[in-house]
């Protein structure tokens, strides 16, 4: 790891117990919290009746393998059954809730009782704890608080670390400049299109991150992202940026996380069973093999959830890891199974797209792309901003940089798209989440 403390063998582990536990131990904790938290969820009125129309008997549950007799849970169903229908406890227990945007819809609401809270705080903590984060580091939390679960999640874990917290939230960018330099942070929690976006402003700003700053770690998540984007913003600012995956539907932040040897993220499976199905027939698919990730909490006690379609695409990672941990690894979100675009008969996903572009040394860090709807066959096109040092070449130089990646984006992709090249900050841009696809209806391509 870059510019960290020297760890001891002895420092390396938050819970050294769990996390090394030898593999039918960890999976007999599962069988034990599986069972528990199955007649916890029969409490339900949602898996009341589930249960009752697939007759699943919470007694019968005698293997990891009888999961599978459950029928998987939607994000529909949450929307269905919205507000309290997954609850199992009382409405006096409960002490937070989180949401969706719910801007295709009823958002999903989920809610924590304080033992949820600890326990998500431990999880996140652990996953913190791993890359290296200590109590004394100053921790700056660039992503939105409020209903969404990424803010408070990494606050708290945090905050259970030892470290100084700086709840800076997302934006206002030269205020984030300031708050690094003056008080030395040296861990962020930020959104990969932001953190290059904030690479931009230190450009213009002509700050150097590397001598002005005491950053040693990022947490980058959020949004897929390609590696070629993580390893700009581990080049730029010199630091480790650690790549991390949760989903407010079954806690938020600290599901999995990389450790430092980036080969994957560990799952922590005594608090989740991770299945991969394939998203068409649902039944699972080998090892090492990419589908759809569903989930079943094993520790929520207030709104316990099982088997749940994620909808985003990933593979498990064959093989033991090098830092010792068990627990069994995921490789980087490829994408979601309702990103998928479909282009003369071939399913495209944009991070497709974006590992072509990013590895590319003459684009920037911004593109667009375009998917133009018409009659006689969807058509695509991508707008790449390119670097300054490039945009200026001569026209001869830029048709053949224009015919280079639109040559490269189709040996990916198997499509030609339309390559437009556009100057440098030329794209719009977010302090959030990165907006990368665009459909038009019926318009001229």
């Amino acid at each position: 790891m870059k510019n960290s403390p020297d760890l001891t063998p002895n420092d390396v582990y938050w819970e050294p117990a769990l996390e090394t536990l030898p593999e039918e131990e960890l999976k007999a904790l599962q069988l034990e919290r599986l069972k528990e938290v199955i007649n916890r969820a029969a409490s339900s009125p949602f898996y009341q009746k589930v249960f009752k129309e697939y007759k699943v008997d919470p007694a019968k549950i005698r293997s990891l393998d009888d999961l599978r007799r459950i029928p998987f849970t939607t994000k529909e169903d949450l929307r269905q059954w919205y507000p309290y229908g997954f609850l199992t406890v009382p409405k006096e227990k409960l002490v937070r809730m989180h949401s969706s945007s719910g801007t295709t819809g009823k958002p999903t609401v989920v809610f924590y009782t304080r033992r949820d809270l600890d326990s998500w705080a431990n999880l996140v903590a652990r996953c913190m704890y791993m890359t290296g984060v200590r109590p004394g580091d100053v921790f700056q939390n660039m992503m939105g608080y409020g209903l969404f679960t990424g803010g408070l999640g990494f606050h708290y874990g945090a905050e259970k670390i030892g470290c100084l917290v700086i709840p800076a939230g997302p934006g206002n960018t030269k205020r984030q400049l300031f708050l690094m330099r003056e008080f030395e942070t040296t861990v962020v929690h930020i959104i990969p299109s932001y953190a290059l976006y904030v690479a931009e402003v230190c450009k213009a700003e002509g700050i150097d991150p590397k001598k002005e700053f005491k950053l040693r770690i990022a947490f980058i998540g959020a949004e897929p992202h390609a590696e070629g984007i993580r390893q700009r913003i581990e080049d730029f600012f010199g630091i480790d940026a650690f790549n991390s995956y949760g989903l407010s539907e079954v806690n938020g932040p600290g599901v999995a996380f990389e450790c430092p040897y980036k080969q994957g993220m560990h799952l922590w499976e005594d608090a989740y069973i991770v299945e991969i199905i394939d998203p068409e027939t649902l039944e699972p698919v080998p090892e090492g093999e990419e589908g759809e990730l569903v989930l079943t909490t094993l520790t929520r006690e207030g709104m316990p959830i099982l088997r749940y379609r994620t909808r985003d695409l990933t593979r498990i990672v064959p093989g033991k890891c090098p830092c010792g941990r068990t627990h069994k690894r995921i490789a980087r979100i490829t994408g979601r199974t309702d990103d998928m675009l479909i282009i003369k008969g071939v399913n495209i996903y944009p991070i497709q797209i974006e590992r072509v572009l990013m590895d590319l040394p003459e684009v920037g860090s911004n593109y667009l792309i375009e998917v133009h709807k018409k009659e006689t066959g969807d058509k695509l096109s991508i707008k790449v901003e390119v670097k300054n040092d490039f945009f200026y070449e001569d026209m001869r130089y830029l048709e053949k940089l224009r015919k280079k990646i639109g040559r490269k984006v189709r040996e990916e992709i198997l499509v030609t798209p339309k390559v437009e090249l556009v100057e440098p900050n030329s794209l719009p841009r977010t302090e959030g989440k990165a907006k990368r696809v665009i459909i038009k209806e019926n318009v001229n391509y």
